[in-house]
């Protein structure tokens, strides 16, 4: 049987079988991501100023009094289990197995805006936490090393939950819930830091931001340039 013109006329390239859209809503997720880069350019400028670094010094000193007042047996252990949950030895085999997921399902594109991700924030936390050479709180109550700004527990959290939320749930109610809930792990894993005494609290959220901002910025990225990619038309 012989197709016809309509068949044959060029179109754009359709996706792989479970290829779903990075961004399910592009112009809302646009607007999320800027706004969230603004916020966490103006905490790391903010902490770059003298002045309005020792305004955010007060507010950490507070929130580390207010832990100390607060602590209890079952709050320590749940946070050294969080600051376990944080280490490389936990976050790379993870961070391979959403990797090799991708690849083996041949989703390029979620593959490509996961990675870079990840790429990003590991090259980040070592600069970053050099540039700002901020000294930790006293008295950790786990072993630390290195700068203190930002917290590089919290921003693996926050970067590895919300880029394999984006890479491996389309838009709906599935993708919603898993982002609330790699939401909520970021926060509690940047909390579980300025507890632990390991990070003040800004170290912590700028963490969570940067780590949000790259998961976000890099999926905005792929999207772009995959949508180009396939609305190119197609070989007869």
């Amino acid at each position: 049987m012989s197709r016809s013109a309509t068949d044959l006329a060029p179109g754009p390239k359709r996706p792989r079988p479970g290829e779903h859209p990075l961004l399910g809503t592009p112009r809302r997720d646009t607007m999320v991501t800027l706004a969230l880069a603004v916020a966490t350019g103006a905490l790391f400028i903010l902490m770059a100023n003298h002045a309005s670094r020792d305004l955010i010094q007060r507010i950490d000193d507070y929130f580390v009094h207010t832990m100390v007042s607060v602590r209890a047996g079952w709050l320590t252990a749940v946070a050294k289990f969080f600051n376990i949950l944080g280490l490389v030895y936990v976050t790379l085999p993870v961070r391979l197995a959403v990797a090799g997921f991708l690849a083996f399902r041949r989703r390029w594109w979620h593959f490509a805006a996961f990675v870079s991700a990840i790429v990003l924030s590991e090259i980040s936390t070592g600069t970053l936490k050099a540039l700002y050479d901020r000294a930790r709180p006293a008295g950790s109550l786990v072993h630390t090393s290195g700068g203190s700004f930002p917290s590089g527990h919290a921003l693996a959290a926050s970067v590895t939950a919300v880029a394999a939320v984006i890479a491996l749930f389309p838009e709906g109610k599935g993708r919603y819930a898993w982002g609330a809930a790699a939401v909520a792990f970021s926060l509690v894993m940047g909390l579980s830091r300025a507890y632990l005494l390991a990070h003040w609290l800004s170290d912590a959220v700028a963490g969570v931001l940067l780590g949000a901002s790259f998961a976000l910025g890099t999926a905005l990225v792929v999207h772009a340039i995959r949508g180009r990619a396939t609305a190119e038309p197609a070989l007869g």
